[in-house]
């Protein structure tokens, strides 16, 4: 039990999990939970507990049992005490103080990364105010590879996303182009499939396999289906780069996605087994979202930002090539408007930096939310300057196939610009090559490019 005088009151706590719901941003997820705090007094109070809370507490107090959760076995077992002993002695609060302390530098978060468990990230981030969250997140470096280089100092990449409502490999091909000639794709080219017919699946995999591999592009395909049909796939011999899943921070949400740690492993494991990458070997490409182990009525209690950063832990383990946070996706009974989205986008990224991950954003939202452009403008430039990995390429921003609205490949173009961003070294060399950008990186006339005559044949 917890407890914090506030505004002439006691305010009581009953256990860590209500303590750190109470401590939470306002978002209408917890809030129809039943999980938020009643006022914002009481969210003071709950922060101001929770400041002197000493971080060793998360790894003796189990918000999810650890004999009924296999996150909480992952986090609590995988845990690195050597990395933690720099910053064990601190409490919740100071480590807030520790982070941002201009003399911690980047080396010594990243030698701290797997002492951190995801409830002390969470923890820490409630804690923080917007600007804290970019600053410190700018702070850490997390660099992964497969057909080329992602999360160096100085650059953004994009994951070309060309879905299609019909599956129709012409219209993929097509956005593909677009997206190419505006520079996007040095991410993924990853395609959100609208059937889950194999055979569909398989046509998706080897259109961007071929064209990869025709044109010699150093970047990495992926078809954005379950994970037991890419191991299906990769055993029909189908041309998988990187294995897809959409993953909760407790074993019931995960169970809700039709997945566990050991098929996971499996899929990594089979991924490897193919040796498609040219310059590293990370094979996983992981999706979450702030709710959704809401929605699966699977968070044991916890608020839902408390939750996704426990989906980090299960990221962690297989050393990805990207995650990515579909921050609006989920819709407005968790994220109910621009500020919420925003907030939530910078709590994901840092905390996923924080746990040493290469964190990417899907800025985005549904049409329902009560949210626009500007908001997505907004936390676009506010990634941008905390250094996110990646951002999605869409089409116009708005998704034909799965009817929201994200970022568009002239957006990327606005960020890199206005921050002085570069592509991944590899892409950027290739762009140049095949003079779709000119030596200085600017898009050049894409008239008569060669490039354009791969959908003839289809």
């Amino acid at each position: 039990m917890f407890r914090h005088l506030a505004g002439g009151q006691q305010w009581v706590f009953p256990d860590l999990a209500d303590l750190m719901a109470k401590a939470s941003p306002p978002r209408s997820g917890d809030m129809l939970a039943g999980l938020g705090a009643e006022s914002a007094t009481q969210r003071v109070a709950a922060r101001m507990a929770l400041a002197d809370l000493p971080l060793a507490r998360f790894l003796s107090d189990a918000l999810v049992p650890y004999e009924e959760d296999e996150v909480t076995r992952l986090i609590i077992d995988t845990h690195d005490e050597r990395a933690f002993r720099p910053i064990s002695h601190l409490t919740v609060g100071g480590f807030r103080d520790w982070l941002l302390a201009s003399g911690t530098t980047g080396a010594q978060l990243q030698s701290i990364s797997r002492g951190v468990t995801p409830e002390m990230a969470a923890a820490v981030s409630k804690l923080m105010r917007n600007q804290d969250l970019i600053l410190v997140a700018r702070k850490c470096q997390v660099v992964t590879r497969f057909r080329n280089t992602i999360g160096l100092p100085g650059t953004l990449a994009v994951r070309l996303q060309p879905n299609h409502p019909s599956d129709n490999l012409a219209g993929v091909a097509a956005s593909c182009l677009d997206g190419l000639f505006c520079g996007a794709g040095d991410a993924v080219i990853g395609v959100n499939p609208a059937s889950d017919n194999l055979a569909v699946i398989g046509d998706l995999l080897r259109l961007l396999d071929d064209l990869i591999g025709r044109y010699e592009i150093p970047t990495q395909s992926c078809v954005l289906t379950h994970v037991t049909s890419t191991l299906e796939l990769i055993g029909r011999g189908a041309p998988v780069d990187l294995v897809f899943q959409s993953v909760a921070g407790t074993q019931a949400a995960n169970r809700s996605f039709g997945i566990d740690l050991a098929l996971l492993a499996e899929a990594r494991d089979a991924a490897l087994g193919l040796g498609r990458g040219t310059v590293g070997n990370n094979v996983m490409y992981f999706e979450t979202g702030q709710g959704s182990a809401l929605s699966a009525h699977a968070h044991h209690g916890l608020d839902q930002q408390t939750c996704e950063a426990r989906a980090y832990a299960v990221c962690r383990a297989f050393d990805p090539l990207l995650v990515n946070t579909v921050v609006g996706f989920i819709g407005p009974e968790y994220l109910y408007d621009g500020k919420q989205i925003i907030r939530a986008g910078l709590e994901d990224h840092f905390c996923g930096k924080l746990l040493g991950l290469p964190m990417g954003c899907d800025i985005c939202y549904t049409n329902h939310a009560e949210a626009d452009q500007d908001d997505l403008d907004n936390l676009l430039t506010l990634l941008g300057t905390a250094g996110v990995n990646f951002i999605m390429g869409v089409p116009g921003g708005d998704d034909i196939m799965l009817n929201y609205q994200s970022t568009s490949f002239h957006d990327a173009l606005y960020i890199r610009d206005l921050l002085g961003l570069a592509r991944a070294p590899e892409f950027e060399r290739w762009l140049r090559q095949v003079k779709i950008t000119d030596e200085q990186g600017r898009l050049a006339d894409s008239a008569g490019h060669p490039l354009l005559g791969f959908t003839e044949r289809l």
